[in-house]
């Protein structure tokens, strides 16, 4: 008995284009015979559900199949719905893979290199991370970073090879840089893994660096930090990466830089902000108080009436923009500041004042009290 083509894909049979599509991708890629080499079972799986896909992925042979199952597409049924030629198996499951993935190659997908180019014996672009303090991040600085790559083998030069030695043909691929390989029914064209591409083979490789013509050592760099960086900010140090494989081109080096939190400030963007403690006389009446900045300090006015909350803004005096011509702005928010122990001639002051507000008969002000009268009676 046939196996039901939506089974096969795990979908149901009102399942949209785009879900059958996922499900494909998602079957074609546990079952494809590179990631199964030698398993027949699994072979036999990716050739199901490619059919399957190629049947349930074109509207119209959805239909046909909706309306009479497989017998639709099998020429000794009579059935008029024929793949490609007039076969009835359709597509090949190869063609309908690459068309879903693109065509890049098998080796692309997974990380075979057999696209059909020569290898690319560039040396590994690498990571490291740095922390700065948010002064570093607004100023800008330079750090001496360092870190472990490959550089070129000073015995042979980074050529790979011994005094004296030479170039061969590779034996593994003739020359070619590639190779064929078959599994099951596919051919697939991939890198040679004896030359790497190279197509030529050292004859007595270097015995510092075993014909890599590089080795791991200690090394540094110093970069600079522009100002305005954040967290998350990606800065690339061309070259400084890994040495290239005999004399290959290096990679680049990336350093990811994390601006740490600070004692005071807080960042939002190019944004930052403060809260600072305003004493009640200075909020009621009126006054100036000092506010800091990540540079310095400056004088805020404090108008009289000043409510706990509100937040004042000094403009251009947050971070330097990483890109643009914009500062950002500080935000200092007004923090009441209730004293916790005071003289005897302060609380008779306070004592005064209170009773001269009249706050022992109304403790909370008419304008609350009006909102939440229920509360109140």
């Amino acid at each position: 008995m046939a196996e039901d083509y939506y089974s096969l894909l795990g979908v149901a049979k009102s399942a949209s284009a785009d879900e059958l599509k996922k499900a494909y991708r998602k079957k074609a890629m546990e079952f494809h015979p590179d990631r199964n080499p030698g398993n027949k079972e699994a072979e036999e799986k990716f050739k199901k559900v490619s059919r399957a896909y190629e049947i349930l992925g074109d509207d119209a042979k959805r239909k046909l199949y909706d309306q009479h199952g497989e017998a639709a597409f099998d020429p000794n049924m009579g059935g008029g719905a024929r793949g490609p030629g007039g076969g009835a198996r359709g597509a090949d499951p190869r063609d309908i893979f690459e068309q879903m993935f693109g065509g890049g190659g098998f080796g692309d997908i997974f990380g075979g290199g057999g696209g059909g180019g020569e290898s690319d014996e560039s040396g590994e672009d690498l990571r490291v991370d740095l922390k700065v303090t948010l002064e570093e991040a607004a100023e800008g600085v330079e750090r001496k970073i360092p870190y472990r790559k490959h550089v070129p083998c000073a015995k042979c030069a980074g050529s790979g090879a011994e005094a004296g030695s030479k170039k061969v043909r590779c034996p593994t691929c003739k020359g070619h840089g590639q190779v064929i390989r078959s599994q099951g029914f596919f051919q697939m064209r991939q890198t040679c893994p004896t030359c790497n591409g190279q197509k030529e083979t050292i004859e007595k490789p270097c015995k510092g660096c075993s014909g890599e013509g590089r080795v791991v050592a200690e090394s540094s760099v110093t970069v600079r930090i522009p100002p305005g960086v954040d967290t998350g900010t990606k800065l690339r140090s061309s070259g400084n990466g890994s040495a290239g494989r005999r004399g290959a081109a290096a990679g680049d080096l990336y350093v990811y830089v994390t601006v740490q939190e600070h004692e005071l400030f807080e960042r939002d963007g190019d944004d930052l902000a403060c809260s600072v403690p305003v004493k009640f006389s200075v909020a009621a009446l009126g006054g100036k108080i000092v506010v800091p900045k990540l540079r310095g300090k400056t004088n805020l006015n404090i108008p009289a009436g000043t409510q706990g909350g509100t937040i004042f803004r000094l403009r251009g005096e947050g971070m330097p923009p990483l890109r643009g011509s914009a500062s950002g702005d500080l935000l200092v928010r007004v923090d009441i500041d209730v004293p916790k122990k005071m003289s005897d001639k302060e609380k008779e002051a306070l004592k005064a004042y209170a009773e001269a507000c009249g706050d022992e008969a109304a403790p909370v002000s008419e304008s609350w009290r009006s909102k939440f009268k229920k509360f109140f009676p």
